[in-house]
């Protein structure tokens, strides 16, 4: 994580990178300014004073960091539409308007290697405060996809696609915050030699059946009822074993104690 930070002689810097590394790694509630300082090689009253508080900082970092990627998005997506000719976009144009900028950026010195971990860890974090931030300054950026979504899947009522949007993008942000970019591109490649094209197209496919699929067919339904109707003799069959497993143990002769005991008498 310290390669993270550079030996810059601006504390402020120091502090963004600092506070960027360790929320990547451990999420908002998990760090605290006593680590930042630390791995900034700075002090408390540096955090007062270039931020005022951990949130703050935390603030500006986010801000630093997705306000340019929202408004190439924005960019994109207007593009995009004006090519469509007032029809709606596929479902897959729509992801990739998310996802090429981020890609584009995590590329350039500009958002760095790291870039995709910390979109992940941005999206797919449980903090309020992370959450609020969110929701208070990128509204109106999530209202404008969330309608060229709703055209791109006009069969969908607008509170299952929300529900869809929320579940896909949350997995795909946990998946992007745990790993990094070029581990990721490297099992999406499979051994072969790709573009980001295709490893753009491969991550949307895996996500896209979370948007499409039937939403809890009949069909689904009555396979999850035959499992479920095993669930009960499964659980029985597993409490028998293991109370088999465990009369056995007790009957054993040498147990780890009695070899300890013989292995001092031993000695």
């Amino acid at each position: 994580m310290n390669s993270q930070v550079t030996a810059s002689g601006n504390t402020r810097i120091r502090l963004l990178q600092a506070a960027e590394a360790l929320f990547i790694e451990r999420g908002f509630e998990s760090m605290s300014l006593r680590q930042i300082t630390q791995l900034a090689d700075a002090n408390l009253a540096a955090v007062n004073y270039h931020f005022g508080s951990k949130e703050l900082l935390v603030q500006e970092l986010l801000s630093k960091r997705l306000d340019r990627l929202n408004q190439e998005r924005l960019q994109l997506l207007a593009a995009c539409e004006q090519q469509a000719n007032g029809s709606a976009l596929d479902a897959s144009a729509v992801l990739s308007v998310l996802f090429v900028p981020a890609l584009r950026l995590s590329r350039d010195p500009a958002g760095g290697p790291a870039f995709m971990r910390l979109l992940g860890r941005v999206y797919s974090d449980p903090s309020p405060f992370i959450r609020n931030h969110l929701q208070d300054h990128y509204r109106p950026i999530f209202g404008r996809f969330f309608e060229a979504f709703s055209r791109a899947l006009p069969e969908l009522p607008r509170n299952e696609l929300g529900m869809r949007l929320h579940f896909s993008l949350k997995s795909l942000s946990g998946l992007l915050a745990g790993e990094d970019m070029d581990d990721l591109i490297a099992s999406l490649s499979m051994g072969e030699t790709i573009s980001d094209a295709v490893v753009l197209a491969r991550l949307i496919s895996l996500v896209s059946p979370m948007l499409t699929s039937p939403f809890g067919s009949p069909e689904q339904i009555q396979i999850i009822e035959q499992v479920m109707g095993h669930a009960d003799a499964a659980a029985r069959a597993t409490d028998a074993e293991q109370a088999a497993n465990d009369q056995a143990a007790s009957h054993k002769p040498f147990g780890v104690l009695t070899m300890l005991n013989e292995s001092n008498e031993g000695a």
